[in-house]
């Protein structure tokens, strides 16, 4: 039995978990933003988004589409789903973006980080500017937390670089990262537990269930806690 199979049993997905009406995430909302690891592309179309739904009751907007890019002005680009599919009505707790590994892959511009006072008029068709371009997005709309994380997979200097820029980003704009790129605690997690990955990159609904989703449970539950404060 392959992994896409064994790490996909029926008994790991989300419906199959309990929910704890005591979570601090309880009736929380939050937007995720993001590509094939938000969209659960290897476990069925579950991911840890689906996870936090089952078990903690947030309240979620899932706007994940898989192979896309966070720059570019393409209909399903990151910043492109931002505008036309999160309408700004919708009321938020916290907004949490993927970054993407699609751009590098995609041959997009990294771009540059622009003035510590620069607001708006970011270059969209660059990865940077589309990161900034989202940030200042849900400050002016939401005025929530924002969370952006990094992706687990087998090394690449590009996205690597990508990494680094958007800890550069984060003294501009002070959002939160949840760093799983590279992350060694990660990296034992899927050795000790096989069926929890169906490549380099993408999850199982095991490895969602008993590895990404304790992440963001008590990263999110933190964030939320210290922006209450």
């Amino acid at each position: 039995m392959g992994r896409l199979i064994a790490g996909n049993l029926p008994s790991y997905a989300p419906s199959h978990q309990t929910l704890n009406p005591k979570s601090p995430l309880m009736g929380r909302r939050i937007a995720f933003l993001g590509s094939s690891i938000t969209a659960g592309a290897g476990a069925l179309e579950d991911s840890f988004v689906d996870y936090l739904v089952a078990t903690d009751g947030v309240i979620a907007i899932k706007e994940a589409v898989s192979g896309t890019t966070l720059a570019g002005n393409a209909p399903d680009s990151y910043v492109q789903r931002l505008y036309h599919r999160i309408p700004v009505t919708q009321p938020l707790d916290a907004f949490v973006c993927q970054l993407s590994t699609n751009d590098g892959r995609h041959d997009k511009a990294m771009g540059q980080v622009t003035g510590a006072q620069q607001r708006h008029g970011f270059d969209e068709t660059t990865t940077l500017g589309a990161i900034e371009t989202i940030v200042a997005y849900v400050q002016q709309h939401w005025a929530v937390p924002v969370v952006f994380f990094t992706c687990v997979r087998k090394y690449d200097a590009n996205y690597g670089k990508l990494v680094q820029q958007l800890k550069v980003l984060q003294k501009k704009w002070h959002f939160t990262i949840i760093d799983l790129w590279q992350d060694p605690v990660v990296k034992a997690e899927n050795r000790a537990q096989p069926l929890a990955m169906v490549d380099d990159a993408h999850p199982t609904r095991l490895g969602y269930r008993n590895i990404w989703t304790p992440i963001f449970r008590q990263q999110l539950t933190e964030v939320l806690r210290q922006s209450e404060a």
